[in-house]
């Protein structure tokens, strides 16, 4: 019974009294004190000191929880590992932070561009974006890439019957009696080769 005794004795009160208010930021987490510390409390033997602050301390704490008790609250369901039932919890919703915290690190630094950059800077060359490399296939209907694995321009490669272009396989030119699958296929090693050079002009030019 006594240790009952003394535990309530020994229980602070949850209000508080400042003779300067004290200032929240509750997205933060942070009670601002500008009220003066005592120099008398201060000027003390060490352990009186410490339980001064500590005491200072707790009072500042004891607010800041007041003041959080009494935003709005909002209940969410979680479930654990081992158990797979809905357990309900209730969450406080703090609101925005009022002090913006400075950066950890410094900003960081434009990255030069590279030569590439600056080239096509120079020569006009806009960046195509990811949609320009997809093509809606009707057959599909679904967008698949134009080139590269399972590129659009490959689907005469599995066709069992192809139209033969004429103007490109005209009677007496030298692809006439090419299988056009394989005439695709030709042109298409010989584009990568094209742009394959034009890519070195480019870089040299660049230099």
């Amino acid at each position: 019974m006594s240790d009952i005794k003394e535990s309530y004795v020994s229980t602070k009160p949850v209000t508080v009294e400042k003779a300067i208010p004290v200032t929240y930021d509750l997205g933060h987490l942070a009670v601002y004190d500008t009220n003066p510390i005592d120099p008398i409390e201060i000027g003390k033997d060490e352990n009186s000191k410490n339980d001064y602050l500590q005491q200072v301390t707790r009072d500042n704490v004891q607010l800041l929880i007041n003041q959080i008790l009494h935003q709005p609250l909002t209940k969410n369901s979680t479930t654990t590992n081992t158990d797979s039932n809905e357990t309900p919890i209730t969450l406080v919703q703090l609101p925005d932070p009022v002090f913006q915290l400075p950066r950890e690190k410094p900003v960081p630094k434009a990255k030069e561009p590279t030569k590439w950059e600056l080239f096509a800077r120079k020569k006009g060359i806009q960046k195509k974006g990811k949609t320009g490399k997809l093509v809606f296939d009707e057959e599909k209907q679904e967008w698949v890439n134009k080139w590269g694995y399972k590129g659009k321009n490959k689907e005469l490669d599995n066709q069992w019957l192809v139209e033969v272009d004429e103007e490109k396989q005209a009677a007496g030119s030298p692809d006439e009696l090419i299988d056009p699958r394989k005439l695709s296929r030709m042109e298409r090693k010989k584009l990568v080769k094209k742009n394959e050079l034009q890519h070195k002009r480019n870089l040299k030019e660049g230099k």
